[in-house]
């Protein structure tokens, strides 16, 4: 009998983290050279430390073979904005209304955003552009109304060109997308970066769509955390949403997921920005961390 080895401290934590990658290498293999749109936004963008944990995952991402595109937000830097020029940040039915001075506001705000995560990807050793959706038409837009009130320049996306967004992947960049879109007369417009992503990740056929956000994921009572969903099919998701229990931001981004994955996105996950490595753990592991979404009857499926 085979005398029993023991390790000692640092040779047990050497291998929990082989062990580690062991169960993220089945995750690799299977997502090699796909597309995964990532969504940005919330507490993690206002916080250093989650900017540079959500730039190295992205980052680690590209490297292991996805192919992944950052659509970020930058609602509340717009806000601080608009209060420092003496003006008010005002919503209908959570869209930010957009008049003229807004506009350019938003447009400055979000051009800053994106060439800092620039920065940040570049740092890290990969390259990185960033764009907006006027960039070669990629996102074109008409005006969008709330509960037919007009609400100024924002754009509902009716039309994609993601050629300039496949061209940079091809040429080995990480592209990174300011919400910002064009209509026929050439007209500026502030996109919801929830929409601009799940556009993108339709018309790119991504394979994977993430959005951060602040919350855990999807709860069928958001006050028991004990009712927790971890998987949820599409049909599952519109009888939750035709129940009534969910409200406020959590109803248009179940809409978009439920959208992306009608569309084609083979899985759809919602994830909690604020957690170091979240996006790691929800698609390297078995158990995941947040609220994926598919399309099959499979109960099982995996991330």
């Amino acid at each position: 009998m085979a005398e029993a080895t023991h390790l000692s401290k640092q040779q047990e934590e050497a291998q929990a983290k082989a062990e580690v990658l062991i169960e993220a290498l089945p995750y690799i293999q299977k997502y090699n050279r796909k597309i995964i749109v990532v969504k940005y936004g919330g507490s993690a963008m206002k916080d250093p430390e989650l900017q540079r944990n959500v730039i190295q995952d992205v980052t680690l991402l590209k490297l292991v073979g996805f192919k992944p595109i950052i659509v970020h937000g930058g609602g509340k830097a717009i806000s601080n904005w608009v209060e420092k020029t003496g003006g008010e940040a005002k919503f209908v039915n959570g869209l930010r209304v957009t008049d003229e001075q807004t506009m350019e506001i938003a447009e400055m705000v979000l051009g800053r955003v994106s060439k800092q995560l620039v920065t940040m990807v570049e740092e890290l050793g990969t390259r990185a552009v960033g764009i907006s959706g006027k960039d070669g038409r990629l996102l074109h837009c008409v005006r969008k109304y709330s509960d037919g009130q007009d609400i100024g320049f924002v754009g509902d996306v009716d039309r994609v060109n993601p050629k300039i967004l496949h061209d940079l992947i091809d040429n080995d960049y990480l592209p990174i997308v300011a919400p910002i879109g064009l209509d026929d007369d050439f007209n500026t417009y502030n996109i919801n970066a929830d929409d601009a992503a799940c556009a993108i990740a339709k018309a790119v056929h991504a394979y994977k769509l993430v959005f951060l956000t602040d919350v855990g994921g999807v709860y069928r009572n958001f006050e028991d955390k004990s009712t927790f969903i971890s998987r949820m099919s599409v049909a599952e998701a519109d009888a939750l949403m035709g129940s009534g229990v969910i409200g406020g931001g959590m109803l248009p981004k179940l809409a978009n997921c439920t959208d992306a994955v009608r569309a084609g996105v083979d899985r759809v996950h919602i994830l909690d920005g604020r957690i170091p490595h979240s996006m790691l753990l929800e698609i390297f592991t078995d158990k995941g961390i947040g609220t994926m979404f598919y399309n099959t009857d499979r109960k099982e499926a995996n991330s």
